[in-house]
């Protein structure tokens, strides 16, 4: 693995940074954020290195796995993977098995992960969801709720997931962005590992099992962005000639050919500023995208029945907020998915495709 250079640590972050940015957000890597952030404060390390310090947690709103107070300077001298990260986001969720691996892996040897739960939309702010997704996802090391994106923005932190690195001393080394760079990142850790205890014996890489549970990303195939349905997170506009409607009831009916890559809508939604909800007893959503899989960001109460190119699929029932895969699939292709919805309140907030 070809490392940084010490003395151009910094700046090296800041391009790759805008890089990836610029990569994958066209390619659907990490969903973005937009909230306020400034870099952390750069150091000396004690070997006389320029690095970030690893900004303290700040603002926690909640613990799960960990006793109140919990600080990252009461880890020092441990190696600690800070992971941001959001319960609905499938960029994270597609992580976890190998920060789930790693903090098995290397636990006894002197890592530590703290898991930044910054929440994407207000139903993740709940301690109960986030608990019962941290159950359901198999966490076993600390998770802290940063509801108030106070130490998100102490890292400058802008994507779901990213991973910062920190050694023994407190100094981020390493941070990665978005989902990938698995062997990488475990080099890394073995390498700061072994540097607090030489005596460490490196393990394998990833291993072969979890390789097969866990498929690498295809974004490079999908055309199709992530798509919201809150007017205060859309970054494209509804394929309806009505448009949104900030906090408005709109009827709205199909166009006579939806467009790609756009939602369309049929029947009376509410307009919310992170999500739409269903006004009436039914409704539909029609969207002509190109990947291999489609998820939505959704609750209920609400009976979901998709349709494939005019094929009907499974119905879909839609309770807790969460993520559904509404659509699986390994082989990328340009489709028209129709969604038609029964239940008066349901909520749906994004599509997501894989």
């Amino acid at each position: 693995m070809e490392l940084r250079s010490p003395l151009s640590i910094v700046a090296a972050m800041g391009i790759v940074a805008l890089l990836l940015f610029g990569i994958h957000f066209l390619l659907g890597g990490f969903s973005p954020a937009e909230k306020s952030s400034s870099p952390p404060e750069v150091g000396i390390s004690p070997s006389g290195e320029k690095y970030p310090i690893a900004p303290e947690l700040a603002g926690i709103e909640g613990y799960i796995n960990t006793s109140p107070p919990f600080t990252l300077s009461s880890l020092k001298g441990k190696v600690v993977i800070v992971d941001f990260w959001t319960y609905s986001c499938i960029n994270c969720i597609r992580t976890q098995p190998y920060l789930n691996a790693w903090y098995d892996r290397y636990h006894a040897e002197g890592l530590e992960i703290i898991g930044v739960h910054t929440p994407e939309f207000d139903f993740e702010k709940k301690i109960d969801n986030v608990e019962a997704a941290v159950e359901k996802a198999g966490i076993r090391y600390p998770v802290v709720l940063d509801n108030a994106y106070a130490t998100w923005n102490a890292y400058g932190n802008r994507y779901w997931p990213r991973k910062y690195l920190v050694d023994a001393e407190g100094f981020i080394r390493y941070d990665h962005i978005g989902e990938g760079g698995y062997e990488e990142t475990e080099k890394m850790i073995q390498e700061l590992l072994s540097e607090r205890n030489e005596a460490l014996m490196e393990t394998g890489l990833v291993s072969p099992e979890l390789g097969e549970n866990t498929p690498a990303p295809t974004y490079g195939q999908n055309r199709t962005p992530e798509l919201y349905f809150g007017y205060a997170f859309a970054r494209a506009p509804l394929g309806n000639e009505e448009g949104y409607q900030p906090d408005a009831t709109v009827d709205y009916s199909l166009p006579a050919s939806p467009p790609p890559n756009l939602i369309s809508l049929e029947g009376k939604w509410e307009n919310h500023s992170d999500y739409m909800e269903l006004a009436g007893e039914e409704g539909k959503i029609v969207l002509p995208y190109a990947a291999a899989q489609v998820n939505i960001v959704a609750s209920g109460p609400g009976i979901l029945i998709p349709s494939l190119d005019g094929i009907a699929q499974s119905p879909i029932e839609v309770g807790e907020e969460t993520l559904y895969t509404i659509i699986g699939g390994e082989t990328h292709a340009s489709h028209t998915l129709t969604m038609d919805i029964n239940g008066k309140g349901f909520r749906i907030y994004t599509f997501t495709f894989g």
